[in-house]
């Protein structure tokens, strides 16, 4: 099966799911993107389009190339036109509502019992999602990293219904179609990565909530004193500070420890809508030009 998925749906044309998009066209596969609308559609094409550009500026594609990755590309603001699709994977906003919804549409929609419907969730257990669906055997969790093109790690992620079919097709499409290298977590919250990054960050915002030290200094001590490529301030802002809360609160609702608990600092600045590099604005300020 790993070799016979060449259709390819996401849901969610947003930083991840354009990311996801991606590297799927560029493996050569046929991709249907589905937005909110067509407005949305039509964003998330020019997402793609700036990403694909900024890879051949780089030096990471050839001109070529790119144009043919954009030309196997569908942008839609109707999931109707994932019917025919072999997986497809969810990306949007990391609400458990948001993505049931999604699930439960898909599970009408798409039209081959045998498709794989996956959740980019980096936080909501799996099988939650499976439930709301007649097929939770071929629910599985697909957790890419951002920026999803560069980052070459998959998270796969059963839940306890999910076949070991499901299982070993999802494993072999990431790391064959796609190129990249799969580690397998258990159906908890924040699977392996976010259970052990989101306390680390959640310790940083404290830190400066507290007056301990400034955002600047945080991230300076952990990139230059530990040699981190990014301190964890300036990495939550990339993440997204509501994806950072979202996880942390879903980790706190799952095993109800205080350090995944959100701080008021994070909380506030998210209902300021300081989001972090998406916004302009988190713990350091960005050029949104």
């Amino acid at each position: 099966m790993t070799t016979d998925i060449r259709r390819v749906g996401v849901v969610g044309g947003g930083q991840m799911g354009a990311g996801i998009a991606e590297v799927c066209a560029r493996a050569g596969l046929d991709t249907v993107i589905c937005e909110t609308d067509a407005l949305a559609a039509r964003a998330a094409r020019e997402r793609v389009a700036g990403s694909l550009e900024r890879a051949v500026q780089r030096g990471k594609l050839d001109r070529l190339s790119a144009e043919d990755a954009l030309a196997r590309m569908i942008f839609t603001g109707s999931l109707d036109e994932l019917a025919d699709r072999q997986l497809v994977i969810e990306a949007v906003v990391e609400n458990t509502q948001a993505k049931t919804e999604v699930f439960a549409a898909l599970d009408k929609i798409v039209e081959d019992p045998r498709a794989v419907l996956a959740t980019n969730t980096s936080s909501i257990p799996v099988m939650r999602l499976g439930m709301v669906t007649h097929r939770a055997d071929r629910v599985v969790g697909l957790h890419f990293f951002n920026p999803v093109p560069v980052l070459p790690l998959v998270e796969v992620v059963s839940s306890l219904h999910t076949s070991a079919e499901t299982l070993t097709a999802v494993t072999g499409f990431a790391e064959h179609a796609l190129g990249k290298t799969v580690v397998r977590s258990q159906d908890r919250a924040g699977f392996v990565v976010n259970a052990l990054l989101i306390p680390y960050l959640l310790s940083a915002v404290r830190m400066a909530e507290s007056g301990f030290a400034t955002a600047a200094d945080v991230d300076a001590g952990m990139e230059l004193g530990c040699a981190h490529p990014m301190g964890p301030l300036k990495l939550a802002d990339l993440i997204g500070l509501d994806t950072v809360a979202s996880i942390a609160a879903s980790l706190y609702d799952e095993f109800k420890e205080p350090l995944y608990a959100p701080p008021p600092l994070l909380q506030r600045m998210v209902e300021a809508g300081l989001l972090g590099r998406k916004s302009g604005r988190g713990f350091h300020v960005y050029d949104r030009g």
